[in-house]
């Protein structure tokens, strides 16, 4: 961690973990999305709440601002599990054959 600081990298490595968070959480959404449909937002809200706690919790920097972004892509993946679905409605992602949807079968 010193040598992130001494070295003025703290901001880019912070900005490359962000890339990789966000980026998991593309896939996580769509997977929950596919397998359990929007009624699984509520986990979004529960990590999120729980990763913000622990980003005012914890003293390290690094892993403040790592639980912060967390905590945010949480809460932005609750507003993109219903997105998502509204895709799978258009045709844009393929449904789940074993679930029902709540817009039919018509796309």
């Amino acid at each position: 961690m010193d040598f992130l600081s001494d070295n003025n990298l703290l901001g880019l490595a912070i900005g490359i973990c962000t890339f990789l968070v966000i980026g998991l959480f593309h896939p996580i959404v769509i997977k929950c999305e596919y397998y359990f449909g929007t009624r699984c937002w509520w986990w979004f809200l529960i990590l999120g709440l729980v990763c913000m706690g622990l980003s005012v919790w914890v003293g390290n920097l690094f892993v403040s601002a790592l639980l912060g972004v967390t905590a945010f892509s949480s809460f932005w993946s609750i507003l993109e599990i219903f997105e998502q679905q509204k895709r799978v409605q258009k045709g844009w992602f393929p449904r789940n054959p074993k679930r029902k949807y709540p817009f039919g079968e018509n796309r």
